[in-house]
């Protein structure tokens, strides 16, 4: 067995490191641009005048840096190379997250904005998969241009993790002729519909509450008629762009399904596997970073004459989390070698198991080690001149919004109890 990491892929990361150091690091300090991620960076981002949205001259930063790395290459990395991507595989997609995370905040990476000089693009793989010629051309090549943006709009303020009873429906009804949907129901945590051109719009079309058929995907252009964003909820980490909204009689052709009628569940969930392994790679990254930043704090800070770090009561806990953070390495990354070694659509059956316990532990543990970070850092650990309350702030979502690490646990024991996955054979008898 071996356990180097490719050489090319390690090649890759000193090239990305070289594109940051030459374009992306001078842009962050120039125009005073550095306010978006020192102790300024909260104020710095949110419009508090205006439901505490991103400010625009944050989004604008990020969309020059965008298009940087694009011009390089470097952004649609992970895409088809049909769309101007390099196919990034699932393994080389978790180092590089991993490695950008390690390094802290900057513009090469935030994710509070969902935002990487590498890009991640669900919503490529759910239209090359799901959709029409017609939406692939128009989504996936005006998602690149910048002309669509498309926000997922599953959850509902009554139904979370269990979107199977979810109250929004849509009934067939033609208008002026021509066939359709009436939609009317709730939806809330939809992100970025302050910039988005659509709303992938989940609701029943048939079958009774709970069961996983009956729910179609339907493409809402945002605005349209009956589409309402009620407001802005303002969380933990801001700014905030995630919006409750309601629909009442909106209409849509049968032209705006996307997938197959009553099987949208399938297509929300299909890709959900990349989703979680990378960003369990962000966290594991931004854990390792925090271990590494205590650990130099804890070598340089002299209190009584001494060094912090002679305390075992500094030393023990992070050994504990670097322990961890080893032995998670090895896991995302093998986990992530495997899924790129089967057909996708094995992924559910053989290993979800195994991405569900890389994602859990690993939003569990960026969390431990950022208040432990703060904790070695004391007085200025807390204060926002260092990146520990941010780096928490933001990961802390993921303990509920990548599937909640309850629901993730109860994949992984699915599997390990043989209801789910390769042991159902082995209880079975």
């Amino acid at each position: 067995m071996d356990f180097a990491l490719p050489a090319d892929l390690v090649a890759y990361l000193a090239e990305l490191d070289a594109f940051i150091a030459a374009e992306i690091k001078p842009l962050e300090q120039q125009d005073d641009n550095i306010r978006f991620f020192d102790h300024r960076r909260e104020w710095a981002r949110t419009d508090f005048e205006n439901g505490g949205l991103p400010r625009h001259e944050w989004e604008a930063l990020l969309g020059e840096a965008r298009r940087r790395a694009d011009k390089a290459g470097h952004w649609r990395f992970s895409a088809p190379k049909k769309y101007g991507g390099k196919d990034g595989s699932n393994l080389w997609m978790a180092v590089i997250r991993d490695h950008f995370a390690r390094q802290g905040l900057g513009l090469h990476n935030d994710l509070q904005n969902e935002h990487s000089i590498v890009g991640n693009f669900p919503f490529v793989a759910m239209f090359e998969q799901w959709g029409t010629e017609e939406q692939k051309q128009e989504f996936i090549l005006g998602g690149f241009e910048g002309k669509r943006r498309v926000a997922f709009g599953l959850t509902e303020p009554d139904h979370g993790s269990d979107a199977t009873h979810m109250e929004t429906r849509a009934v067939r009804e033609t208008r002026d002729g021509v066939p359709g949907w009436r939609i009317d129901g709730r939806k809330m945590w939809i992100t970025g519909m302050h910039v988005a051109t659509h709303c992938a719009m989940f609701a029943r079309t048939e079958g009774k509450d709970g069961d996983a058929r009956g729910i179609t995907c339907f493409l809402v252009p945002n605005p349209t008629p009956g589409l309402e964003i009620e407001e802005y909820l303002w969380t933990f980490n801001m700014p905030t762009d995630h919006p409750r909204l309601s629909v009442n009689n909106v209409w849509v052709p049968d032209s705006a399904i996307l997938g197959q009628e009553g099987l949208g569940l399938a297509l929300a969930q299909s890709f959900v596997h990349q989703n979680r392994i990378r960003q369990a790679a962000s966290s594991l990254g931004a854990a390792t970073y925090c271990v590494e930043e205590a650990v130099k704090y804890a070598r340089e800070r002299k209190p009584f004459g001494e060094e912090l770090a002679r305390n075992q009561g500094i030393q023990f806990p992070l050994v504990e989390l670097a322990t961890q953070c080893e032995m998670l390495r090895l896991l995302i990354y093998k986990t992530a070698w495997d899924m790129d070694n089967m057909p996708h659509e094995m992924v559910e059956k053989t290993i979800s198991d195994k991405v569900s316990m890389c994602n859990y532990w690993a939003n569990r543990l960026v969390c431990e080690a950022a208040d432990r970070a703060m904790q070695v850092h004391g007085g200025i650990g807390y204060s926002r001149h260092k990146p520990f309350e941010h780096i928490y702030r933001h990961h802390r979502r993921y303990r509920i919004t990548e599937g909640a690490e309850e629901i993730q646990m109860r994949k992984v024991g699915a599997y390990l109890f043989g209801y789910l996955g390769p042991r159902r054979a082995l209880f079975a008898k």
